[in-house]
This record gives C-alpha cells, sequence and structure tokens, in this order.
C-alpha cells in the first residue's frame, strides 16, 4: 500500500498567521489558546480577510447567542444537514463538538449517519426533519412544517434559528468542499 501523503489544508493560498490584520491575528490565537490547535477553517477562511470577518460574525450570531436551542442541538443541525451536503470537514469538525456538547461519544456519528435512528429526543427529530427539509428542498417548506415544529414545543423564533443556521452551514459546506478544506486530525478524537 502506498504512503498517503500530507494533504494542504485548502487549495487556496494560506496566509502567514503574523502577516494577517491585527483583529484576524487575535481572534485566531484565541482560539487556539482555548482549543489547543487552530481549526484550518480559521487559516483557510483568512484568505480573504473581510470575508473571514463577515463569516464569523454570523457564525458567532447563530451559534453563539442565547436562543430556544440549546448549543448541542445547534451542533445536531450542523452535522446531519453537512452531512447531506458532502462536507467532511464540518461533519468532523462539528462532530467533535457535538460530541463535547452533549458529552455523548456516540452521537456525532449516529446524527450524521441517520438521526432518525440516533439517541435522541423525538423533539430534536422534529428538529432536524426541518433541518433537512430546509437544506435540500426548502422551496418546498409550507406552514405544516412550522406546526409539526410547533407541535415539539419550538417558537417561531427557534424556527428561525434552525433555518438561519441550516442556511449559514450550507454556505460553509460549499465553501469547504470548493476550497479542499481538510479537517484537523486533532479533531477526530475529540470528545470521544
Amino acid at each position: 500500500m502506498s504512503e498517503l501523503k500530507e494533504q494542504p489544508i485548502s487549495r487556496f493560498p494560506v496566509p502567514d498567521l503574523n502577516a494577517l490584520p491585527e483583529d484576524i491575528r487575535d481572534r485566531i490565537l484565541r482560539v487556539q489558546e482555548k482549543s489547543g490547535f487552530i481549526p484550518n477553517v480559521f487559516l483557510a477562511l483568512a484568505h480573504r480577510p473581510d470575508e473571514f470577518r463577515a463569516f464569523f460574525a454570523y457564525h458567532d450570531a447563530l451559534m453563539e447567542k442565547d436562543s430556544g436551542l440549546s448549543k448541542g442541538e445547534r451542533e445536531m443541525i450542523v452535522v446531519a444537514t453537512s452531512n447531506l451536503n458532502q462536507c467532511q470537514y464540518c461533519v468532523v469538525a462539528h462532530g467533535a463538538i457535538l460530541r463535547i456538547r452533549e458529552k455523548n461519544p456516540l452521537i456525532a456519528d449516529q446524527v450524521a449517519v441517520n438521526y432518525r435512528k440516533a439517541d435522541i429526543t423525538d423533539r430534536q427529530k422534529a428538529m432536524l426533519d426541518f433541518a433537512v427539509k430546509v437544506s435540500q428542498s426548502a422551496y418546498a417548506v409550507s406552514d405544516d412544517d412550522y406546526a409539526r415544529l410547533h407541535a415539539h414545543g419550538f417558537t417561531d423564533e427557534d424556527a428561525w434559528d434552525i433555518v438561519g443556521i441550516t442556511a449559514f452551514f450550507g454556505l460553509s459546506n460549499r465553501m469547504a468542499n470548493a476550497t479542499s478544506m481538510r479537517a484537523n486530525p486533532e479533531f477526530y478524537s475529540l470528545g470521544r
């Protein structure tokens, strides 16, 4: 069997950390300090500083705010829809975050492969049914879909969050796939 060669983290140039604008460099160093490594998404997207800032501002607005969705549920949405979009980077990276948030080493694999069989609540399955429909056929979303969410205790604001997260990570999935973004090896063992 032939040796696998180390792959670049992106098909586009990855800027030197010390050459980045101070605000971006500081953010990346804070992430490194917290996690022990720099997730490749930060380095790959730093190729375009203005877009980096916009991307992470919207990411934070969706993923870090107070919401009717737990942080773990938000990660479930990312993992389930990223799998359908065949985004290896997001399934691997957000799968790690999901395992940590839910304190469950099995959950990310279950949600990625078939959330309907995962060890999650019926409420969470309804949330993912809606997210999957938004991801794969948003044009078909109807009042009935919102009624199903409401029947599981979700508010209209929760539904907006599900839509926003799904749509944002649709963008992220496409960027990661088209730039050949590679997940850091560290992600594979986190939370296991």
